[in-house]
């Protein structure tokens, strides 16, 4: 008995839900974002699809911009969000108003009216701890 209840913790703690969970309540979440990645100098990572580089571009626009947000495309990686707001790569701050969860966020252009919708990765949407069947509301911060 005891044997399966040390089996069945060291599962739990390996879970990825179960990690990421407590690293944004323990607040590691930021400072993995904020360590310089060796892995991005890596020629392999550079080839693969799933890496995106960082962008250095700014919006064009200060301060908060409001836009409604829902899941994007699940098999694409990384923490991005499809947004009109912006007309290149750039990487700004999503907050949601609602739970003050806030995140930095690679913005990718997307076609349509400024006014237009948004869609998160499902990386985004658990970094900002939002419901991935649900829409909502964000502020974007440029720089």
């Amino acid at each position: 008995m005891r044997e399966l209840l040390v089996i069945s913790c060291v599962l739990l703690v390996g879970c990825d839900t179960v990690r990421s969970t407590t690293d944004r309540l323990l607040g590691r979440d930021e400072v993995a974002e904020a360590a310089p990645a060796a892995v991005e100098t890596a020629p392999a990572e550079a080839e693969s699809s799933a890496y995106i580089q960082p962008a250095t571009a700014t919006a064009n626009w200060t301060g908060a911009k409001t836009t409604i947000a829902g899941l994007g495309d699940p098999s694409t990686p990384g923490r991005w969000m499809q947004t009109p707001l912006v007309d290149s790569e750039v990487t700004a701050r999503v907050v949601v108003p609602k739970t003050g969860a806030q995140a930095y966020i690679t913005l990718v252009p997307a076609s349509g009216p400024e006014t237009g919708g948004s869609r998160l990765s499902l990386d985004a949407m658990r970094a900002l701890l939002v419901p991935f069947d649900q829409l909502v509301e964000v502020e974007v911060y440029a720089n």
